[in-house]
């Protein structure tokens, strides 16, 4: 008999038991792991919105809009792919990903984007200004700190990533 496949098994259910942080609520580390995550696909997808928006020669709203829309298909896809890669389907994937990254991609766009439009002439940097870079790093920097609490508190009431993770 092959053992192979059951052990999978019994690391699966191991892992299940272990993400869902059962009696405490949500490690430091996950919740850390988790806004990494997200804060991956929204600074792809908010990134490649300020470079098309800037070669389109859009000005300030549309290109806004573009980056945060990106921010938010980049930032769900990880997510669906993650679950996906763990044999859900894709009504489920989508679900999943829906209730795991909304509130914190939205946290997320909310204080990077507010960053970047309180700070002087940051708006018209152009993609070649130190300014630009410094303002939207800093932003999601600061953005960073104020979703992985976020993310913590949602995890340890078995929301958001604490699904995600409960798949892995």
């Amino acid at each position: 008999m092959d053992h192979s496949d059951h052990s999978h098994h019994g690391d699966h259910a191991s892992h299940m038991a272990a993400g869902t942080g059962a009696a405490g609520g949500a490690s430091w580390s996950t919740a850390v792991k988790a806004t990494l995550h997200c804060l991956t696909g929204c600074a792809i997808g908010e990134i490649l919105g300020m470079v098309i928006g800037t070669a389109l020669l859009w000005g300030n709203v549309p290109t806004m809009i573009l980056a945060i829309s990106l921010a938010f298909v980049f930032g769900y896809s990880f997510t669906l792919f993650a679950v996906r890669r763990a044999g859900l389907d894709w009504k489920s994937a989508v679900r999943i990903a829906l209730a795991a990254d909304t509130v914190s991609i939205a946290v997320m766009e909310l204080v990077d984007n507010s960053i970047i439009a309180l700070t002087p002439g940051a708006m018209d940097a152009h993609l070649s200004d130190g300014l630009f870079w410094y303002a939207l790093l800093g932003g999601f920097a600061v953005a960073f700190l104020i979703t992985t609490p976020v993310n913590k508190w949602m995890i340890g009431r078995g929301r958001g990533h604490a699904v995600v993770h409960s798949l892995h």
